[in-house]
């Protein structure tokens, strides 16, 4: 592979083949990797001479090298690179983010052994099901991207795999499962599962580019590994046949979770509510998208972070409820009027009615005397 800018075109890249082919009659190269200039925020080429140079030793000095790195894989190097100090402000929060996500994945496996505490695939929940198959099918899409040298479609998938997917979707309806249940179940062991998966496959896809935090997160991923992520090959167990109906399911089930988001921030700004766990909602729709939220039955509530989440017929729609955001979906959110469990944060009907337990909620005081609350699908 041949690398250099574009002005090399008619040198480098042209002398050096005419060189080759008029001597071996074969290219000098396999392949041919051009990039654009560095300019700075005003569009200007950066230079000495006009002293609006980013010096790449005071980059590595200040931030860190991983966010240089970032930075370049981040641009397409196709036209010309953009570079700032608020660039590179913006690049130090999107490395924060996925660093924050890997240390959130690694804190909640915390103890599990994946030889002796992991799930089959076959019995993971629903949920964590589906965020396996999404996360295989993701890795053949940043393969293929690293394939054709594509690197800002590697950063983008990234970012919106730990921002949005992980960390404002899946891993948030997580925390109850993590906190709450007991250790040992199922469902608790069936997220510590994928999240284990998530976090192999994660790491080898960031090992390219953010290469020093790999190495990082490598040396605390539990289970038995070499001695660097470097010498490793892809995460074959993310590799798993997706099934379209599931995923068609928890996209209904997503686009259902902002349209309550956006009610229960409303409840929030007005102070109607702190916490999301201190509203109830009711979701009017019908069709598929019905199914699918009956399908959770109870445990939707989970998804939408709610004490309480109802499913009701358009056709019982309350004047109260809002668009949300789709066509034949509305939003009903209130604030709970029941009692508020201290264990779990939800506020439940049951609250109080045992006298040996008073402030637990009949959930929690399942998962802490008696045989542990079970889940199918949230």
């Amino acid at each position: 592979l041949y690398l250099e800018g574009s002005d090399q075109h008619r040198g480098w890249f042209q002398s050096s083949l005419l060189t080759s082919v008029g001597i071996n009659r074969i290219a000098p190269y396999k392949g041919v990797l051009t990039h654009g200039f560095t300019i700075d925020a005003e569009g200007r080429k950066m230079s000495k001479s006009l002293g609006n140079t980013i010096e790449p030793q005071q980059v590595t000095k200040t931030l860190g090298a991983d966010i240089l790195r970032l930075w370049v894989a981040a641009t397409d190097y196709r036209a010309e690179m953009s570079l700032s100090d608020e660039i590179l402000k913006r690049m130090t929060d999107a490395y924060r983010k996925i660093r924050n996500t890997a240390r959130y994945l690694l804190a909640n496996l915390d103890g599990f052994d994946p030889q002796r505490d992991g799930v089959a695939t076959a019995d993971l929940l629903d949920l964590d099901r589906w965020v396996l198959e999404h996360t295989g099918v993701l890795q053949r899409e940043i393969i293929s991207a690293y394939t054709s040298y594509q690197f800002h479609l590697i950063y983008q998938k990234l970012h919106h795999f730990c921002v949005v997917t992980l960390s404002g979707f899946y891993l948030d309806i997580l925390k109850d499962r993590m906190y709450t249940m007991r250790k040992q179940s199922h469902a608790r062991r069936s997220a510590q599962t994928v999240m284990y998966h998530v976090v192999e496959a994660l790491v080898r896809w960031l090992a390219p580019i953010l290469s020093f935090t790999a190495e990082e997160i490598w040396q605390y991923i539990p289970g038995r590994r070499g001695s660097s992520v470097f010498c490793e090959d892809w995460y074959t167990g993310v590799e798993i046949e997706p099934d379209p109906r599931r995923d068609e399911h928890w996209q209904h089930i997503i686009t259902v979770r902002d349209a309550v988001s956006k009610q229960l921030e409303q409840l929030r700004v007005a102070g109607a509510i702190g916490s999301s766990l201190d509203a109830e909602v009711d979701i009017y729709c019908d069709g598929a998208l019905q199914d699918s939220l009956l399908r959770l039955a109870d445990e939707l509530h989970f998804v939408c972070i709610t004490s309480y989440a109802n499913v009701r017929s358009v056709r019982e729609k309350a004047e109260a409820a809002v668009p949300g955001g789709l066509d034949g979906l509305w939003v009903l959110a209130q604030a709970s009027a029941h009692g508020k469990c201290i264990r779990c944060w939800h506020h439940r009907e049951d609250v109080g009615s045992n006298t040996d337990h008073p402030e637990l909620c009949s959930r929690c005081l399942t998962n802490v005397a008696g045989v542990g609350e079970a889940r199918k699908y949230a």
